[in-house]
């Protein structure tokens, strides 16, 4: 069954995969597959690279950002040796019309599957659990009447570095290729890493090799030789005089190219294994090729990466009435947050290969109801990115160890929240004992000092008013010119910084009363200077400029109502009761759109040098009056706060990609994974998706859907329970780990409410609180919910 079908595919029926009917989507629909450590791209119609470890920094092939050519990738084509007809397995790069085409992107692998002059071609990518190569199996099938003589050209450009080089003729210069015909393989090795951070005098620390199962006729490394001069992969020379260059060593433009020679009686399927991956040493790039070489061992590697993947997917699993909300909960939005922002850290409209201190930190919470260790490993990675002081990179590159330090305001604030967060979950009070150094002292300090210092350094940044300074940008990156002076102020800072306190002083109480009374103080002052100072009559101001001008005010012409001063004021309880309602009100009022909340309402038309680029970009774009979803996802936990079911179910649907791709040539992303954004009305495109793939608002959705439209979320004393869902629902269920047990939850709504609890009853016993405690003894618990 086509489920949620649109013109240009539809989900599986078990929504554990996408299928593209045809080749020409809006724009690239893509899957990101990674393992942690090797990760590729690939859209539907083959473009795409490969890296290991840092997408920006230490690329194995060519690749560059066009999302309208996209003309990029790792490339078969096929000859036919008597006709002469020549075509690729994917639609790029030759892009000639195939009899039939189809893509499917699955959880962790891509399926291409073409027909051209009766021959049936199946490609299979993946990259098994803990190895460094990606896989691909292509099964050659002649459906025609007559044997077929057939020769099979592979094509990559090397790179070993910079993916998108902007001095190629240079780097060009240190690559050295090498083909082994006992392997069937071609090596790679780069002399020269040119990479920030890295001495400009030292080698890519790897070498890259790709390879086929089958006996090899030839082999090419050289681009100029396959491609031949002024042509391009659309047309190669060796291609279409079915003749390879058998090129290698320095000194030339260095490619991969492996050409098999095969025959196929009618009817007949043949199958070859090509590798593609890195290894430290040659013996151990020599293993991995000669393990792969057997059709046996891909198939178990494939078997192992359907049992990996669902280790991942399956610990949280929920059944509602909305199937779209269903599948992306339980399946695509964890897959895109976990492959996506944390492991690959790329997408089509973005390779950072880095980590970004606030990104992938609240991005590690996707893992704490699945494999909380994981958010441990992201904390104490985050914690070692922290200066003495308290202040943190805002983002850096693992694999040269150099990053950004600025003065954004929020950064370092992530790290206390995700350890409050993770203990909620855990109860693992032991990790706060956990030592580790700064990025500019050695000395090894516990966790819980690392949180200290941040807060404190946070409690010395303030307003003469008691409000927190923005410096070059709190949450949103792009008020990076409010608070250059270190003198404007953040009121969506000063709702983040009051939960932190009042989460934090809980933890500190537990062996310091005097420090947790002192955070609650200043959490209280904190309290009452925003609503003295930033309460603007029907919502909160956004901050204030250097000069003191108000940002996100009644006064202002543009940016009158910005989402996140409202919604966090909610989250943290800063507003009273009236002002909470009243400020949600006003977004529903003004923000709420057609395809969800705005970020802020109206747009800026014109550049205002004293708020940031945001100012910059075209209005309704992106940050500019653009729906951004990460802060959409907030704007449904508000809601719920609230208890308004009804409306965050509202809000939900509209940022759904399945619901807004139902419009595909207008939407434009993929309908399997979040976008970053949707442009908003004061755009001519409104509507329009952007930013696939690597945002922030995966993990969130997924969090904002399980913990409060659902309302199953950890707290220190067990798991509450708490739904806040639209009163059409009669019914709903989840299975969710917790504290090493397993909890099958079902709640029914026979009164058709958003809120309330009439009964819950735990493995047939009813309890007096909302709260299940943990059992800690590894079973499974059936826990009933009645609501009323």
């Amino acid at each position: 069954m086509a489920r949620f079908k649109n013109k240009y595919g539809y989900f599986s029926d078990d929504g554990r995969e996408y299928i593209i009917t045809r080749p020409d989507t809006p724009k690239p629909w893509i899957n990101v597959i990674s393992n942690g450590e090797y990760s590729l791209m690939i859209s539907q119609a083959g473009g795409g690279y490969s890296w290991y470890k840092d997408s920006n920094l230490s690329a194995l092939t060519a690749w560059q950002e066009d999302l309208l050519k996209d003309e990029f990738g790792k490339f078969i084509y096929i000859m036919d040796n008597e006709s002469g007809k020549y075509w690729s397995v994917t639609y790029k790069p030759i892009c000639m019309k195939p009899q039939k085409y189809e893509c499917r992107h699955g959880i962790g692998y891509t399926i291409i599957n073409s027909r051209n002059y009766g021959i049936d071609t199946e490609l299979l990518l993946f990259i098994p659990p803990d190895e460094t190569l990606e896989l691909w199996r292509l099964k050659i099938k002649n459906i025609s009447t007559r044997a077929r003589s057939l020769s099979i050209f592979t094509y990559m450009e090397w790179r070993l570095g910079v993916p998108q080089d902007t001095h190629k003729e240079f780097h060009k210069l240190f690559i050295e290729t090498s083909f082994d015909p006992n392997l069937d393989a071609i090596n790679t090795t780069s002399r020269l890493w040119d990479i920030p951070g890295k001495n400009r005098n030292a080698p890519w620390d790897y070498i890259a090799f790709h390879s086929a199962s089958k006996r090899v006729s030839g082999f090419d490394c050289d681009r100029e030789s396959f491609l031949g001069l002024h042509r391009s992969k659309k047309n190669p020379i060796a291609v279409e005089k079915n003749k390879i260059g058998n090129r290698e060593g320095k000194e030339i433009d260095p490619i991969a190219s492996l050409k098999i020679d095969i025959e196929l009686s009618p009817g007949e399927e043949k199958t070859i294994i090509f590798t593609l991956g890195v290894a430290e040493k040659s013996e151990e790039a020599a293993f991995l090729i000669n393990k792969y070489k057997d059709e046996k061992s891909v198939q178990g590697a494939f078997y192992d990466l359907d049992k990996f993947w669902r280790s991942y997917l399956d610990t949280v699993w929920i059944e509602t009435p909305d199937d779209s909300m269903n599948m992306l909960a339980n399946i695509w939005l964890k897959y895109q947050a976990i492959s996506g922002r944390l492991w690959a850290r790329a997408g089509y409209y973005q390779q950072s290969g880095g980590f970004g201190f606030r990104d992938q930190l609240q991005d590690s919470q996707v893992f704490l109801p699945i494999k909380p260790d994981l958010t441990k490993r992201q904390i104490l990675l985050h914690s070692r990115r922290q200066f003495f002081d308290g202040t943190v990179y805002h983002w850096w590159h693992d694999i040269s160890e150099f990053g950004m330090r600025t003065n954004m305001t929020d950064d370092l604030l992530w790290l206390p929240y995700v350890v409050i967060n993770y203990l909620k979950e855990t109860s693992d009070f032991s990790v706060l004992e956990e030592r580790e150094r700064y990025v500019d002292n050695e000395i090894k300090e516990s966790l819980y000092n690392h949180c200290c210092r941040a807060i404190d350094r946070a409690l010395k940044r303030m307003s003469p008013r008691g409000l927190p300074l923005i410096g070059d940008g709190d949450w949103n990156d792009g008020l990076n010119a409010m608070g250059k002076a270190m003198k404007g102020e953040s009121v969506w800072l000063a709702h983040f910084l009051y939960g932190i306190l009042k989460g934090f002083a809980r933890i500190v109480e537990r062996g310091d009363r005097a420090l947790a009374e002192h955070f609650r103080e200043k959490a209280e002052e904190l309290k009452e200077a925003v609503n003295k100072y930033a309460w603007d009559g029907k919502w909160y101001i956004r901050g204030t400029k250097d000069d003191g001008t108000p940002v996100g005010s009644r006064a202002c012409n543009e940016g009158k109502i910005f989402l996140n001063a409202q919604t966090w004021a909610v989250i943290n309880e800063v507003a009273e009761e009236d002002r909470a309602e009243e400020a949600m009100r006003s977004v529903e009022e003004i923000l709420d759109k057609e395809y969800g909340p705005l970020l802020f309402y109206p747009a800026y038309s014109t550049p205002d040098k004293h708020i940031g680029y945001i100012t910059r970009y075209p209005p309704g774009v992106r940050e500019n009056g653009g729906r951004y979803t990460h802060a959409a996802t907030w704007a449904i936990m508000a809601e719920c706060i609230l208890g308004k079911g009804d409306k965050a179910y509202e809000m939900y649907r509209k940022i759904s990609p399945i619901n807004c791709a139902s419009n595909p040539d207008l939407y434009l992303c993929e309908p399997y994974v979040i976008a970053g954004d949707v442009y908003g009305p004061d755009s001519p495109h409104f509507g329009r998706g952007s930013w696939a793939w690597y945002t922030g608002s995966a993990a969130w959705l997924f969090r904002v859907i399980t913990e409060w439209i659902l309302g199953i979320r950890p707290t220190y004393e067990g798991l509450t329970i708490d739904p806040c869902v639209p009163r059409k629902w009669s019914r709903f269920r989840i299975r969710r780990r917790f504290r090493g047990d397993m909890y099958d939850i079902e709640v029914r709504n026979p009164a058709h409410l958003n809120r309330g609890i009439k009964e819950i009853s735990v493995d047939g016993k009813k309890v007096e609180t909302n709260i299940i405690s943990a059992f800690g003894d590894g079973k499974e618990h059936k826990v009933y919910v009645l609501m009323g």
